[in-house]
C-alpha cells in the first residue's frame, strides 16, 4: 500500500493504490487502473502507460502525461504496475489438460481426477490463469462414438460455471482425420466423413463446438466443411496426409487454419509441396505452431517467420493433462505418461504423447528463437481471438474485454484480469 501516492509523486486522496507484484483488489471496486506499465496492446508497444478498466471492460488507455492530467475518481483502484508487461489474456485454443485435470476426464474415467468431468474443466479454468490465460478451448481426441458424445456433451455443460479462465469452446480434435497421421490417437477410434455423427456432436454440445481439426483429403470432406460453416465451426487441417491439391481444395471450402503446424501432417517434398508446403506459400492460411523446442526445431521458427504473416501465426500449448502436475501417476489419453526431453512420453513404449508447454513459456521461447516480444505476445492473444472470431478479446482498447496478463522481464505472470475481475494475483 502506497498510502494513495504514486511513485511520481502526484496525490491520489481518495483512491485506493496498490503497486505491482502484489495486487490487492476490491471486489466491491467497480474499476481498476493499472498504471506505469508496458502495455502490449496487441499491435504496438506503450511504455509508461495505463490501462482503465470499468464494468468488466477497457475502458480507456492513455500516456503517464494524460494519467497525471486526468481526474480519477475515488471508486477507481490504481495499480502501480512498476514498468512490468500488460498484456491481452493469452488464449490457448489447443489445450488438453493442465494441472491434473482436463478433457480425458470425459473419456477415460477409470483414471480421472474427478467424478464429473465438468468439474475437470471448471478445475483447469482455476489453474490455468496462473499461466497468464484467460480463454481457452478445450480440446478431446478422438474415442468410439458414443463416449466422444456423452463426453462432449459433459464437458459442455461446464462452459459458464468456470470460476478463472473462460471457456470458449470445445476442440474437437478429430474424428474425421487421417489413419496415417494419428500421433498418439488410436486408430479405433477415427471415423471416415459421417454427418449424421457430426449432427449428434454438435447436438451434444448445445453448439459449443468452436473448432474441429481434420484432414481435407477424407472423402465427402466437402459436406463435413459446409456443415461446418452453417455452424460456425473453425475447420483446421490437422492429422493430414493431403497433397498439395487436396489442401487448395480444402482451403476453398474454409478449411484455412492448421493444427499443430510441421507436425502429424504430409511434408514438404519437391514434387508435391503437400499440407506442409500449402500451409507455407499460401498466406492466407493460418497455423497454430507448438513453441516448446521439441516438436519442432527452432530453426523452423526462422523459416515460418519469414514465410507466413505474423497474424496468421497462432501460439498453443497442446497441453496434457498432467502439464504443471506436481506429483504423479500422470496420465494423458487414458495411459501412463513419464516427461523427459521436455515432452510427455507413454510410458509402456516411450512413444511421444504430447506438450507440457504453458502459454508464458512458449512466448518466451518465441522471443528465444528469434521473434520480438510484441509478435510473441500477438500469437497468444490478437491472432488466436482474430482465426476463432472472438470479437471483444485479444487487444488492449477501449470497448475490449478486460482480459490482461501482466508479466515481469523474466516471463514470471505477476497477475491476471479476466473481464476487470483479477483472478490471479503472485
Amino acid at each position: 500500500m502506497l498510502n494513495g501516492k504514486m511513485q511520481h509523486g502526484q496525490d491520489f486522496p481518495g483512491n485506493t493504490v496498490v503497486s505491482c507484484p502484489v495486487l490487492r483488489y476490491t471486489e466491491s471496486m467497480s474499476s481498476v487502473c493499472l498504471h506505469n506499465g508496458t502495455i502490449l496492446t496487441g499491435f504496438a508497444m506503450m511504455e509508461r502507460c495505463s490501462v482503465l478498466v470499468e464494468d468488466g471492460t477497457i475502458a480507456d488507455v492513455f500516456s503517464r502525461r494524460r494519467f497525471e492530467q486526468k481526474h480519477i475518481g475515488p471508486e477507481v483502484q490504481i495499480i502501480d504496475a512498476g514498468g512490468m508487461y500488460i498484456a491481452p489474456g493469452f488464449i490457448d485454443t489447443h489445450i488438453h489438460g493442465f494441472g491434473g485435470y482436463g478433457t480425458d476426464d470425459a473419456l477415460y474415467p477409470a483414471v480421472a481426477a474427478v467424478k464429473d468431468a465438468a468439474d475437470s474443466l471448471i478445475e483447469m479454468s482455476r489453474l490455468l490463469v496462473k499461466e497468464g490465460v484467460t480463454a481457452f478451448n478445450p480440446t478431446l481426441y478422438p474415442a468410439p462414438k458414443d463416449v466422444l458424445t456423452a463426453a462432449v456433451a459433459a464437458l459442455a455443460s461446464a462452459i459458464g460455471r468456470e470460476s478463472g479462465a473462460r471457456i470458449m469452446g470445445l476442440h474437437l480434435e478429430g474424428p474425421f482425420i487421417s489413419p496415417d497421421k494419428l500421433g498418439v490417437q488410436r486408430p479405433e477410434t477415427v471415423s471416415p466423413v459421417d454427418l449424421a455423427y457430426m449432427e449428434k456432436l454438435w447436438n451434444a454440445s448445445g453448439g459449443r463446438i468452436v473448432n474441429m481439426t481434420v484432414a481435407p483429403e477424407i472423402k465427402n470432406m466437402r459436406e463435413l466443411a459446409l456443415f461446418c460453416i452453417k455452424k460456425g465451426i473453425i475447420l483446421q487441417a490437422g492429422h493430414t496426409d493431403a497433397l498439395y491439391e487436396n489442401m487448395v481444395e480444402g482451403m476453398q471450402t474454409g478449411i484455412l487454419h492448421a493444427t499443430h503446424f510441421f507436425n502429424a501432417m504430409s511434408r514438404l517434398d519437391h514434387r508435391n509441396p503437400n499440407a506442409v508446403g500449402a500451409i507455407l506459400t499460401h498466406p492466407e492460411m493460418s497455423c497454430e505452431i507448438i513453441a516448446d523446442g521439441a516438436h519442432v526445431h527452432p530453426t523452423l521458427f526462422k523459416l515460418l517467420a519469414r514465410n507466413k504473416p505474423i497474424d496468421k501465426i497462432v501460439l498453443v500449448t497442446d497441453g496434457l493433462k498432467p502439464t504443471g502436475q506436481e506429483t504423479g501417476p500422470f496420465y494423458a489419453n487414458g495411459e501412463e505418461v513419464v516427461f523427459h526431453d521436455g515432452l510427455f512420453h507413454r510410458k509402456t513404449d516411450d512413444v511421444i504423447a504430447g506438450s507440457g508447454l504453458t502459454m508464458i513459456r512458449g512466448i518466451q521461447n518465441l522471443v528465444h528463437f528469434g521473434f520480438s516480444l510484441e509478435d510473441a505476445v500477438k500469437t497468444a492473444g490478437f491472432n488466436p481471438a482474430q482465426v476463432m472470431r472472438y470479437n471483444h478479446k485479444g487487444t488492449i482498447i477501449p470497448g475490449m474485454d478486460a482480459d490482461l496478463t501482466v508479466f515481469d522481464g523474466d516471463f514470471k505472470v505477476r497477475a491476471v484480469l479476466v473481464e476487470g475481475r483479477v483472478k490471479y494475483n503472485e
